[in-house]
């Protein structure tokens, strides 16, 4: 258990990545109450600085030894860093937030998304689980709906942007986008195929059932978060021409009727979500809305005419930041003021 403290040293590993520098910068803008900044990368990134309330912080190398004294550590620096340093820092006394895929399903570690299942952090023992992207937004909608109407069933089909893959998947969007414009050849390297322009039904590696491994863990991950096994799931993932924020169009089926009117005002009063949803107006949540926001963004809410019991509802947020580094660094908030020493 985290002891109580009126500030604490907290590490960011995987500093220097998209999700480390946005973990950081939200750290600031929220005013975490922090003794000491620490953070840690790879070999490649030693003797770097960033900037973090008008100072410049060293990066440091990651290692075994490093995490003495340090009370919270936010870890996004891959799956297998995760696998091997997670277990080093839970041993020395530190509590670790991680944002890879490594501890998810493992039923010994909480996956929290505070907005749904805070309760969970109070079983945590040194290692709590930051959620895919896809499916902290899409669980943040569903929430409200479930407990006005309980779920029985979610369809959803994901329009994920590139940043979710790293700078690097960004950067090819960005060359293939100027080699298309100007009647080049857009060669892939990231991706399998040409991005820019285009849409992937693959994120992640393929199954022998013929899902890939992000539709998976949307399924498993929800029923875990929802702590509701009976909820069925199943996800399609498409990898979208765009930048930064992730869509969803999610068709929810329910055990009572709920109406349009109905689950917009149960939407309008959760915690975390912001509808967005004024058709006639051409209101409905962009990509370019989300861009930068904390909120999940719910718009398009109709009924499904095809099944008694149906919603249909579109979902947009910022995956750097609801989708891991906002959500992780909530986390750590509802830590230290509700499950503290």
């Amino acid at each position: 258990m985290l002891k109580k403290k009126d500030k604490y040293v907290v590490a960011v590993v995987g500093a220097t990545g998209a999700v480390g520098n946005e973990m950081i910068a939200i750290l600031e803008e929220r005013n975490f109450p922090i003794e000491k900044l620490r953070l840690f990368a790879s070999e490649r990134s030693e003797g770097n600085t960033l900037e973090f309330r008008n100072r410049k912080v060293s990066v440091k190398v990651l290692g075994e030894d490093v995490f003495k004294g340090i009370d919270i550590a936010l870890f996004s620096a891959g799956g297998d860093r995760s696998r091997h340093f997670a277990p080093f820092a839970a041993k020395a006394g530190c509590v670790v937030i991680d944002n890879s895929s490594a501890w998810r399903m493992d039923p010994e570690v909480p996956l929290v998304v505070p907005e749904v299942n805070p309760h969970d952090l109070e079983w945590h023992k040194g290692l709590i689980a930051n959620p895919n992207c896809s499916t902290i937004q899409m669980v943040v909608a569903l929430k409200p709906i479930h407990d006005a109407a309980r779920i029985k069933r979610v369809v959803v089909t994901t329009f994920q942007s590139v940043s979710g893959t790293g700078k690097k998947a960004m950067d090819e969007l960005l060359q293939q986008s100027a080699d298309v414009l100007n009647f080049k050849e857009a060669r892939p390297g990231v991706y399998p195929h040409q991005i820019a322009f285009s849409c992937l039904p693959h994120i992640d590696s393929f199954m022998e059932d013929g899902y890939t491994k992000e539709e998976i863990k949307m399924v498993n991950e929800t029923k875990k978060i929802m702590d509701d096994d009976s909820i069925r799931v199943t996800a399609t993932t498409v990898r979208v021409p765009v930048f930064r924020c992730h869509s969803e169009s999610i068709n929810i089926e329910t055990e009572k009727k709920l109406s349009a009117n109905e689950a917009r005002a149960v939407l309008s009063a959760a915690p975390g979500v912001i509808v967005y949803d004024s058709p006639e107006k051409n209101l409905y949540p962009l990509p370019t809305d989300a861009a930068g926001k904390d909120e999940v963004y719910v718009g398009r809410i109709r009924e499904d005419n095809s099944v008694e019991n149906g919603i249909n509802i579109w979902v947009v947020s910022d995956n750097l930041r609801k989708g891991a580094a906002l959500n992780a660094v909530q986390i750590a908030e509802k830590l230290i003021a509700d499950y503290t020493d």
